[in-house]
Protein backbone atom coordinates (compact mmCIF):
# COMPACT_ATOMS: atom_id res chain seq x y z
CA UNK A 1 0.00 0.00 0.00
CA UNK A 2 2.94 2.28 -1.14
CA UNK A 3 1.64 5.64 -2.02
CA UNK A 4 2.70 6.31 -6.23
CA UNK A 5 5.40 8.85 -6.69
CA UNK A 6 2.49 11.00 -8.48
CA UNK A 7 0.45 11.16 -5.40
CA UNK A 8 3.12 12.75 -3.64
CA UNK A 9 4.33 14.72 -5.83
CA UNK A 10 1.19 16.67 -6.03
CA UNK A 11 0.38 17.29 -2.74
CA UNK A 12 0.62 19.65 -0.52
CA UNK A 13 4.19 20.32 2.02
CA UNK A 14 3.34 22.11 5.05
CA UNK A 15 5.81 23.50 7.46
CA UNK A 16 6.22 24.50 11.24
CA UNK A 17 4.86 27.89 12.32
CA UNK A 18 7.77 29.25 14.60
CA UNK A 19 7.41 32.61 15.21
CA UNK A 20 4.72 33.26 12.93
CA UNK A 21 6.95 32.19 10.37
CA UNK A 22 5.93 28.87 8.40
CA UNK A 23 9.68 27.08 8.45
CA UNK A 24 11.05 23.59 7.72
CA UNK A 25 12.43 21.12 9.89
CA UNK A 26 16.35 22.04 10.40
CA UNK A 27 16.83 18.42 9.27
CA UNK A 28 14.86 18.62 6.20
CA UNK A 29 13.19 15.12 6.59
CA UNK A 30 9.23 15.13 6.30
CA UNK A 31 6.83 12.82 6.05
CA UNK A 32 3.78 12.00 4.19
CA UNK A 33 -0.20 11.78 5.98
CA UNK A 34 -2.01 9.32 4.01
CA UNK A 35 -5.96 9.02 3.82
CA UNK A 36 -6.58 5.93 6.03
CA UNK A 37 -9.89 4.83 3.74
CA UNK A 38 -7.26 5.47 0.87
CA UNK A 39 -3.33 5.29 1.20
CA UNK A 40 -2.86 5.76 -2.06
CA UNK A 41 -3.99 9.48 -1.43
CA UNK A 42 -1.73 11.52 0.05
CA UNK A 43 -3.31 14.22 2.24
CA UNK A 44 -0.06 16.19 2.53
CA UNK A 45 3.40 16.41 3.58
CA UNK A 46 4.70 17.23 7.12
CA UNK A 47 8.02 18.24 8.87
CA UNK A 48 9.87 15.43 10.42
CA UNK A 49 11.42 17.90 13.16
CA UNK A 50 13.32 17.49 15.66
CA UNK A 51 14.84 18.62 19.27
CA UNK A 52 16.57 21.53 17.39
CA UNK A 53 13.36 22.52 16.10
CA UNK A 54 11.13 22.38 19.48
CA UNK A 55 13.87 24.42 20.62
CA UNK A 56 13.15 26.89 18.23
CA UNK A 57 9.42 27.07 18.72
CA UNK A 58 10.01 27.22 22.70
CA UNK A 59 12.47 29.99 22.39
CA UNK A 60 9.91 31.82 20.16
CA UNK A 61 6.65 31.03 22.31
CA UNK A 62 8.91 32.46 25.53
CA UNK A 63 9.53 35.86 23.49
CA UNK A 64 6.08 36.58 22.82
CA UNK A 65 4.82 35.31 26.36
CA UNK A 66 6.32 38.80 27.59
CA UNK A 67 4.08 40.89 25.65
CA UNK A 68 1.34 38.24 25.40
CA UNK A 69 0.65 38.08 29.47
CA UNK A 70 0.17 41.55 29.32
CA UNK A 71 -2.70 41.85 26.70
CA UNK A 72 -6.42 42.11 29.11
CA UNK A 73 -7.72 39.14 28.97
CA UNK A 74 -10.95 40.84 27.52
CA UNK A 75 -8.84 41.35 24.45
CA UNK A 76 -6.90 38.06 24.09
CA UNK A 77 -10.63 36.63 24.44
CA UNK A 78 -12.27 38.93 21.60
CA UNK A 79 -9.18 37.42 19.76
CA UNK A 80 -10.61 33.35 20.42
CA UNK A 81 -14.23 34.64 19.92
CA UNK A 82 -13.21 35.93 16.32
CA UNK A 83 -11.72 32.40 15.60
CA UNK A 84 -14.56 30.64 16.17
CA UNK A 85 -16.54 32.78 14.32
CA UNK A 86 -13.78 31.65 11.46
CA UNK A 87 -13.99 28.17 12.22
CA UNK A 88 -17.77 28.48 11.75
CA UNK A 89 -17.44 30.06 7.88
CA UNK A 90 -14.77 26.90 7.14
CA UNK A 91 -16.72 24.03 8.89
CA UNK A 92 -17.61 22.20 5.92
CA UNK A 93 -14.03 22.42 4.23
CA UNK A 94 -12.12 21.61 7.65
CA UNK A 95 -14.44 18.59 7.99
CA UNK A 96 -13.76 17.43 4.40
CA UNK A 97 -10.12 17.15 5.66
CA UNK A 98 -10.45 15.69 8.63
CA UNK A 99 -12.12 12.77 7.41
CA UNK A 100 -9.63 12.87 4.74
CA UNK A 101 -6.96 12.51 7.07
CA UNK A 102 -8.11 10.71 9.96
CA UNK A 103 -11.02 8.91 8.64
CA UNK A 104 -13.94 8.82 10.25
CA UNK A 105 -17.26 9.63 8.88
CA UNK A 106 -18.10 13.10 7.58
CA UNK A 107 -20.66 13.80 10.46
CA UNK A 108 -18.59 13.19 12.61
CA UNK A 109 -15.92 15.49 11.70
CA UNK A 110 -18.43 18.51 11.47
CA UNK A 111 -18.96 17.76 15.14
CA UNK A 112 -15.34 17.71 15.71
CA UNK A 113 -14.84 21.01 14.31
CA UNK A 114 -18.57 22.46 15.89
CA UNK A 115 -16.96 21.07 19.26
CA UNK A 116 -13.33 23.90 18.63
CA UNK A 117 -15.98 26.40 18.31
CA UNK A 118 -18.06 25.95 20.52
CA UNK A 119 -14.56 26.00 22.71
CA UNK A 120 -13.79 28.95 21.26
CA UNK A 121 -17.00 30.80 21.88
CA UNK A 122 -16.71 29.03 25.85
CA UNK A 123 -13.59 30.07 26.29
CA UNK A 124 -14.02 33.63 25.41
CA UNK A 125 -16.75 34.20 27.39
CA UNK A 126 -14.15 33.11 30.18
CA UNK A 127 -11.85 35.87 29.37
CA UNK A 128 -14.29 38.01 31.79
CA UNK A 129 -14.75 35.86 34.26
CA UNK A 130 -11.16 35.24 35.52
CA UNK A 131 -12.69 35.89 39.20
CA UNK A 132 -10.64 35.49 42.25
CA UNK A 133 -11.95 35.73 45.58
CA UNK A 134 -11.47 38.76 47.69
CA UNK A 135 -12.11 38.25 51.51
CA UNK A 136 -11.93 40.43 54.57
CA UNK A 137 -9.03 40.36 56.22
CA UNK A 138 -8.44 39.39 60.21
CA UNK A 139 -6.34 42.74 60.64
CA UNK A 140 -7.76 45.82 60.63
CA UNK A 141 -6.95 47.81 57.60
CA UNK A 142 -5.85 45.48 55.36
CA UNK A 143 -7.16 43.86 52.14
CA UNK A 144 -6.54 40.54 50.91
CA UNK A 145 -7.66 38.87 47.39
CA UNK A 146 -6.43 36.23 45.03
CA UNK A 147 -5.83 36.49 41.35
CA UNK A 148 -5.06 34.10 38.44
CA UNK A 149 -1.80 34.42 36.66
CA UNK A 150 -0.92 33.10 33.61
CA UNK A 151 2.22 30.10 33.57
CA UNK A 152 3.99 31.48 30.61
CA UNK A 153 4.83 28.55 27.43
CA UNK A 154 2.63 25.08 27.37
CA UNK A 155 3.40 22.36 25.67
CA UNK A 156 0.60 20.33 24.03
CA UNK A 157 0.76 16.59 22.75
CA UNK A 158 -2.86 15.93 21.34
CA UNK A 159 -4.25 12.78 19.69
CA UNK A 160 -5.28 11.71 16.21
CA UNK A 161 -8.61 11.16 16.89
CA UNK A 162 -10.00 14.45 17.52
CA UNK A 163 -7.72 16.19 15.53
CA UNK A 164 -9.18 20.01 16.25
CA UNK A 165 -11.61 19.40 19.16
CA UNK A 166 -8.98 18.15 21.49
CA UNK A 167 -6.53 21.00 20.31
CA UNK A 168 -9.02 23.66 21.07
CA UNK A 169 -9.51 22.12 25.02
CA UNK A 170 -5.97 23.00 25.47
CA UNK A 171 -5.02 26.02 23.16
CA UNK A 172 -8.06 28.31 23.91
CA UNK A 173 -8.12 28.35 27.63
CA UNK A 174 -4.22 28.57 27.70
CA UNK A 175 -4.16 31.56 25.33
CA UNK A 176 -7.21 33.41 27.19
CA UNK A 177 -5.30 33.13 30.03
CA UNK A 178 -2.30 34.85 28.74
CA UNK A 179 -0.29 31.63 28.41
CA UNK A 180 1.54 30.96 24.83
CA UNK A 181 2.26 27.19 23.39
CA UNK A 182 3.97 24.98 21.53
CA UNK A 183 1.92 22.32 19.82
CA UNK A 184 2.71 18.92 18.49
CA UNK A 185 -0.30 17.30 17.02
CA UNK A 186 -0.09 13.56 16.20
CA UNK A 187 1.56 12.44 13.04
CA UNK A 188 -1.04 10.41 11.18
CA UNK A 189 -3.95 14.55 11.50
CA UNK A 190 -1.49 17.51 11.68
CA UNK A 191 -3.67 19.01 9.30
CA UNK A 192 -6.24 19.51 11.11
CA UNK A 193 -4.56 21.54 13.63
CA UNK A 194 -2.97 23.14 10.80
CA UNK A 195 -6.36 24.37 9.86
CA UNK A 196 -7.61 24.89 13.46
CA UNK A 197 -4.27 27.52 14.51
CA UNK A 198 -4.55 28.91 10.95
CA UNK A 199 -8.07 29.99 12.01
CA UNK A 200 -6.31 31.79 15.35
CA UNK A 201 -3.42 33.36 12.69
CA UNK A 202 -6.40 35.03 11.27
CA UNK A 203 -8.27 36.19 13.64
CA UNK A 204 -4.89 38.36 15.08
CA UNK A 205 -3.25 36.17 17.36
CA UNK A 206 0.40 37.85 17.55
CA UNK A 207 3.40 35.88 16.58
CA UNK A 208 4.83 33.45 18.21
CA UNK A 209 1.83 33.08 20.80
CA UNK A 210 1.08 29.67 18.82
CA UNK A 211 3.76 26.97 17.22
CA UNK A 212 3.43 24.15 15.33
CA UNK A 213 6.13 21.59 15.53
CA UNK A 214 5.20 18.38 14.03
CA UNK A 215 6.98 15.00 13.83
CA UNK A 216 7.06 11.37 16.18
CA UNK A 217 6.39 11.15 19.71
CA UNK A 218 10.33 10.66 20.75
CA UNK A 219 12.36 13.41 18.51
CA UNK A 220 9.60 15.87 19.45
CA UNK A 221 7.35 15.34 22.67
CA UNK A 222 10.35 14.36 24.68
CA UNK A 223 12.19 17.58 24.17
CA UNK A 224 9.29 19.51 24.90
CA UNK A 225 8.13 17.63 27.80
CA UNK A 226 11.90 17.98 29.06
CA UNK A 227 12.69 21.85 28.18
CA UNK A 228 12.96 23.85 31.18
CA UNK A 229 11.27 27.00 29.66
CA UNK A 230 8.17 24.70 29.45
CA UNK A 231 5.94 25.44 32.71
CA UNK A 232 3.06 22.69 31.67
CA UNK A 233 2.50 19.90 30.07
CA UNK A 234 -1.14 18.44 28.81
CA UNK A 235 -1.04 15.29 26.83
CA UNK A 236 -4.19 13.53 25.95
CA UNK A 237 -2.40 9.79 24.77
CA UNK A 238 -1.89 6.29 25.79
CA UNK A 239 -1.33 5.79 29.48
CA UNK A 240 1.95 4.18 28.85
CA UNK A 241 3.13 7.09 27.48
CA UNK A 242 1.51 9.32 30.30
CA UNK A 243 3.55 7.84 32.63
CA UNK A 244 6.94 9.09 30.69
CA UNK A 245 5.42 12.13 30.04
CA UNK A 246 4.28 12.73 33.85
CA UNK A 247 7.85 11.36 35.02
CA UNK A 248 9.62 13.84 32.52
CA UNK A 249 7.64 16.63 33.86
CA UNK A 250 7.86 15.93 37.36
CA UNK A 251 11.90 16.23 37.28
CA UNK A 252 11.38 20.23 36.40
CA UNK A 253 8.09 20.64 38.56
CA UNK A 254 5.92 21.49 35.49
CA UNK A 255 2.09 21.50 35.68
CA UNK A 256 1.29 18.34 33.86
CA UNK A 257 -2.52 17.88 32.62
CA UNK A 258 -2.99 13.54 30.79
CA UNK A 259 -5.48 12.58 29.82
CA UNK A 260 -5.07 9.21 29.12
CA UNK A 261 -6.79 5.85 28.57
CA UNK A 262 -10.18 4.18 29.21
CA UNK A 263 -12.87 0.74 29.31
CA UNK A 264 -15.86 2.39 30.05
CA UNK A 265 -18.90 0.15 30.81
CA UNK A 266 -22.52 0.94 29.85
CA UNK A 267 -24.82 -0.98 32.18
CA UNK A 268 -28.61 -1.98 30.98
CA UNK A 269 -30.97 -3.32 34.02
CA UNK A 270 -33.71 -5.30 32.91
CA UNK A 271 -35.96 -2.11 33.18
CA UNK A 272 -34.21 -0.07 30.78
CA UNK A 273 -35.91 1.28 27.66
CA UNK A 274 -34.00 -1.17 25.34
CA UNK A 275 -34.52 0.95 22.41
CA UNK A 276 -32.98 3.50 23.94
CA UNK A 277 -29.93 1.49 24.97
CA UNK A 278 -29.06 -0.60 21.72
CA UNK A 279 -29.07 2.96 19.92
CA UNK A 280 -26.35 3.74 22.63
CA UNK A 281 -24.61 0.79 22.63
CA UNK A 282 -24.56 0.80 18.86
CA UNK A 283 -23.08 4.74 18.83
CA UNK A 284 -20.68 4.43 21.64
CA UNK A 285 -19.48 0.94 20.30
CA UNK A 286 -19.03 1.91 16.73
CA UNK A 287 -19.04 5.90 16.57
CA UNK A 288 -15.26 6.87 15.09
CA UNK A 289 -14.63 3.43 14.67
CA UNK A 290 -14.36 2.40 18.58
CA UNK A 291 -11.45 5.31 18.10
CA UNK A 292 -12.37 7.26 21.62
CA UNK A 293 -10.99 6.86 24.96
CA UNK A 294 -14.23 7.38 26.17
CA UNK A 295 -16.08 4.44 23.78
CA UNK A 296 -18.32 1.84 24.83
CA UNK A 297 -16.11 -1.00 24.87
CA UNK A 298 -18.37 -2.88 27.82
CA UNK A 299 -21.59 -3.50 27.85
CA UNK A 300 -22.78 -5.17 31.08
CA UNK A 301 -26.27 -6.76 30.95
CA UNK A 302 -28.65 -7.43 33.70
CA UNK A 303 -29.33 -11.51 32.62
CA UNK A 304 -33.19 -10.78 32.15
CA UNK A 305 -32.06 -8.61 29.08
CA UNK A 306 -29.23 -10.31 28.17
CA UNK A 307 -30.44 -12.49 24.78
CA UNK A 308 -32.54 -10.34 23.67
CA UNK A 309 -30.00 -7.29 23.97
CA UNK A 310 -27.22 -9.55 22.34
CA UNK A 311 -29.40 -10.67 19.33
CA UNK A 312 -30.44 -7.06 18.47
CA UNK A 313 -27.35 -5.55 19.08
CA UNK A 314 -25.93 -8.19 16.21
CA UNK A 315 -28.74 -7.27 14.12
CA UNK A 316 -28.54 -3.87 14.10
CA UNK A 317 -24.56 -3.72 14.07
CA UNK A 318 -24.90 -6.08 10.30
CA UNK A 319 -26.61 -3.08 8.73
CA UNK A 320 -23.71 -0.72 9.95
CA UNK A 321 -22.21 0.24 6.44
CA UNK A 322 -18.52 0.51 6.50
CA UNK A 323 -16.38 2.48 4.21
CA UNK A 324 -14.76 6.35 3.15
CA UNK A 325 -16.17 8.65 5.65
CA UNK A 326 -16.79 10.92 3.00
CA UNK A 327 -20.17 8.71 1.71
CA UNK A 328 -23.05 10.44 3.70
CA UNK A 329 -24.31 6.97 3.75
CA UNK A 330 -21.40 5.49 5.72
CA UNK A 331 -21.87 4.85 9.20
CA UNK A 332 -18.16 3.84 10.26
CA UNK A 333 -15.08 4.86 8.69
CA UNK A 334 -11.80 2.88 8.68
CA UNK A 335 -9.09 2.59 11.69
CA UNK A 336 -6.60 5.33 11.48
CA UNK A 337 -3.58 3.39 10.63
CA UNK A 338 -2.07 -0.05 10.04
CA UNK A 339 -0.84 -0.09 13.43
CA UNK A 340 -3.73 0.36 14.94
CA UNK A 341 -6.11 -2.39 12.68
CA UNK A 342 -3.46 -4.91 13.79
CA UNK A 343 -4.00 -4.45 17.14
CA UNK A 344 -7.91 -4.52 17.08
CA UNK A 345 -7.53 -7.47 14.83
CA UNK A 346 -4.69 -8.85 18.03
CA UNK A 347 -7.27 -8.31 20.45
CA UNK A 348 -10.32 -10.16 18.74
CA UNK A 349 -7.78 -12.99 17.99
CA UNK A 350 -7.58 -12.92 21.94
CA UNK A 351 -11.47 -12.88 22.91
CA UNK A 352 -11.19 -15.86 20.87
CA UNK A 353 -8.35 -17.44 22.16
CA UNK A 354 -9.92 -16.59 26.28
CA UNK A 355 -13.55 -18.28 25.00
CA UNK A 356 -15.69 -15.43 23.92
CA UNK A 357 -17.86 -16.36 21.63
CA UNK A 358 -17.56 -13.77 18.40
CA UNK A 359 -21.09 -13.02 17.73
CA UNK A 360 -20.31 -10.62 15.08
CA UNK A 361 -17.75 -9.45 12.95
CA UNK A 362 -14.03 -9.76 13.66
CA UNK A 363 -12.31 -9.80 10.23
CA UNK A 364 -10.66 -7.27 8.23
CA UNK A 365 -12.28 -5.92 5.06
CA UNK A 366 -9.60 -5.61 2.07
CA UNK A 367 -11.93 -6.21 -1.30
CA UNK A 368 -13.03 -3.81 -3.63
CA UNK A 369 -13.86 -0.43 -2.05
CA UNK A 370 -12.07 -1.53 0.60
CA UNK A 371 -8.87 -2.92 -0.84
CA UNK A 372 -6.54 0.29 -0.17
CA UNK A 373 -7.74 1.26 3.55
CA UNK A 374 -7.42 0.05 6.85
CA UNK A 375 -11.17 -1.38 7.09
CA UNK A 376 -12.47 -3.88 9.41
CA UNK A 377 -15.73 -4.87 10.52
CA UNK A 378 -17.93 -3.37 13.96
CA UNK A 379 -17.17 -6.47 16.40
CA UNK A 380 -19.01 -8.05 19.18
CA UNK A 381 -18.10 -11.00 21.88
CA UNK A 382 -20.72 -12.45 23.43
CA UNK A 383 -20.50 -14.87 27.39
CA UNK A 384 -17.49 -12.22 27.90
CA UNK A 385 -15.80 -12.89 31.27
CA UNK A 386 -15.22 -9.60 32.80
CA UNK A 387 -11.34 -10.85 33.36
CA UNK A 388 -10.79 -11.63 30.53
CA UNK A 389 -8.59 -9.14 28.46
CA UNK A 390 -10.61 -8.02 25.68
CA UNK A 391 -12.46 -6.72 29.15
CA UNK A 392 -10.23 -5.61 30.98
CA UNK A 393 -7.78 -3.73 28.50
CA UNK A 394 -7.90 -0.49 25.85
CA UNK A 395 -8.52 -1.69 21.98
CA UNK A 396 -9.59 1.57 20.73
CA UNK A 397 -11.05 0.07 17.82
CA UNK A 398 -15.01 -1.31 17.14
CA UNK A 399 -14.33 -4.28 19.10
CA UNK A 400 -17.18 -4.26 21.96
CA UNK A 401 -17.41 -7.01 24.99
CA UNK A 402 -20.76 -8.10 26.07
CA UNK A 403 -20.68 -9.47 30.07
CA UNK A 404 -24.07 -10.86 32.15
CA UNK A 405 -24.66 -9.47 35.56
CA UNK A 406 -27.27 -10.48 37.92
CA UNK A 407 -28.37 -7.47 39.76
CA UNK A 408 -27.28 -3.43 40.03
CA UNK A 409 -24.42 -4.56 42.53
CA UNK A 410 -22.55 -6.92 40.91
CA UNK A 411 -22.93 -4.43 37.61
CA UNK A 412 -21.21 -1.92 39.52
CA UNK A 413 -18.59 -3.99 40.92
CA UNK A 414 -17.23 -5.08 37.28
CA UNK A 415 -17.78 -2.02 36.13
CA UNK A 416 -15.30 -0.53 39.02
CA UNK A 417 -12.89 -3.50 38.34
CA UNK A 418 -10.66 -2.27 35.71
CA UNK A 419 -7.51 -0.44 35.88
CA UNK A 420 -9.22 2.83 34.03
CA UNK A 421 -11.63 5.51 35.10
CA UNK A 422 -13.01 7.61 32.39
CA UNK A 423 -16.10 7.51 31.38
CA UNK A 424 -19.38 5.26 32.59
CA UNK A 425 -23.11 4.84 31.40
CA UNK A 426 -26.62 3.14 32.87
CA UNK A 427 -29.96 2.54 31.34
CA UNK A 428 -32.56 2.42 33.55
CA UNK A 429 -35.81 3.42 34.61
CA UNK A 430 -35.48 3.83 38.69
CA UNK A 431 -34.54 7.04 39.59
CA UNK A 432 -32.82 5.24 42.87
CA UNK A 433 -30.81 3.25 41.26
CA UNK A 434 -29.43 5.73 38.95
CA UNK A 435 -28.49 7.95 41.82
CA UNK A 436 -26.53 5.02 43.43
CA UNK A 437 -25.03 4.07 39.97
CA UNK A 438 -23.98 8.19 40.01
CA UNK A 439 -22.25 7.68 43.44
CA UNK A 440 -20.90 4.37 43.07
CA UNK A 441 -19.66 4.34 39.30
CA UNK A 442 -15.79 5.41 40.19
CA UNK A 443 -15.21 7.37 36.57
CA UNK A 444 -14.77 11.10 36.00
CA UNK A 445 -17.95 10.73 33.96
CA UNK A 446 -21.30 9.07 34.43
CA UNK A 447 -24.22 9.01 31.81
CA UNK A 448 -27.52 8.53 32.73
CA UNK A 449 -29.67 6.45 29.78
CA UNK A 450 -26.95 7.86 26.96
CA UNK A 451 -24.13 6.40 26.00
CA UNK A 452 -20.64 6.53 27.25
CA UNK A 453 -19.76 9.14 24.52
CA UNK A 454 -20.55 13.13 24.03
CA UNK A 455 -18.57 15.59 26.05
CA UNK A 456 -19.41 19.25 26.45
CA UNK A 457 -17.18 21.62 26.33
CA UNK A 458 -18.07 23.67 29.35
CA UNK A 459 -18.53 20.61 31.38
CA UNK A 460 -15.36 18.93 33.21
CA UNK A 461 -13.34 15.85 31.37
CA UNK A 462 -11.32 13.28 32.66
CA UNK A 463 -11.12 10.44 34.68
CA UNK A 464 -9.48 8.78 37.87
CA UNK A 465 -6.98 5.68 38.41
CA UNK A 466 -4.95 5.15 35.30
CA UNK A 467 -7.10 7.69 33.28
CA UNK A 468 -5.40 10.07 34.38
CA UNK A 469 -3.92 12.43 36.84
CA UNK A 470 -6.62 14.29 38.46
CA UNK A 471 -6.58 17.33 36.13
CA UNK A 472 -9.48 18.38 34.12
CA UNK A 473 -10.30 19.72 30.47
CA UNK A 474 -13.42 21.87 29.89
CA UNK A 475 -15.07 24.01 31.79
CA UNK A 476 -13.44 25.54 34.62
CA UNK A 477 -11.24 23.15 35.62
CA UNK A 478 -9.34 23.84 32.25
CA UNK A 479 -8.28 27.27 33.41
CA UNK A 480 -7.56 26.11 36.64
CA UNK A 481 -4.24 24.42 35.12
CA UNK A 482 -3.54 26.83 33.12
CA UNK A 483 -3.33 29.54 35.87
CA UNK A 484 -1.54 30.04 39.18
CA UNK A 485 -3.38 31.47 42.14
CA UNK A 486 -1.30 34.45 43.44
CA UNK A 487 -2.18 36.04 47.18
CA UNK A 488 -2.36 39.64 47.39
CA UNK A 489 -2.60 41.41 50.65
CA UNK A 490 -2.30 45.17 51.22
CA UNK A 491 -1.90 46.66 54.46
CA UNK A 492 -2.81 50.37 54.58
CA UNK A 493 -2.86 50.41 58.45
CA UNK A 494 0.91 52.33 57.80
CA UNK A 495 1.59 49.73 60.64
CA UNK A 496 3.41 46.27 61.51
CA UNK A 497 1.21 44.30 61.85
CA UNK A 498 2.38 40.44 61.96
CA UNK A 499 -0.89 38.65 61.49
CA UNK A 500 -1.22 35.71 64.02
CA UNK A 501 1.05 37.41 66.50
CA UNK A 502 -1.02 40.47 66.52
CA UNK A 503 -4.64 39.75 65.99
CA UNK A 504 -5.32 38.44 69.31
CA UNK A 505 -3.81 40.87 71.11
Amino acid sequence: MATTTAETAKATVYKNLIDGEWVESKSGQTFENLNPADTREVVGIFQRSGKEDVEHAIDAASEAYKKWRLVPAPRRAELLFKAAAILEQRKEKYSQEMTREMGKVIKETRGDVQEAIDAGYYNAGEGRRMFGPTTPSELPNKFAMAVRQPLGVCAMITPWNFPMAIPSWKLFPALVCGNTAVIKPAQDTPLSTFNFVQALNDAGVPKGVINIVTGYGGEVGTPMTEHPEVKAVSLTGSTAVGRIVGQAAAKSFKHCSLELGGKNPMIVLDDANLDLALEGALWGSFGTTGQRCTATSRIILQKGIYKKFADELVARARKLKVGNGLDETVDMGPAVNENQMNTDLKYIEIGKGEGAKLAHGGHRLDKGDYAHGWFLEPTIFTDVNHKMRIAQEEIFGPVVALIPCDDLDEAIEIANGIEYGLSSAIYTRDVNKSFRAMRDLHAGITYVNAPTIGAEVHMPFGGVKATGNGHREGGIGALDFYTEWKAIYVDYSDTLQRAQIDNRE
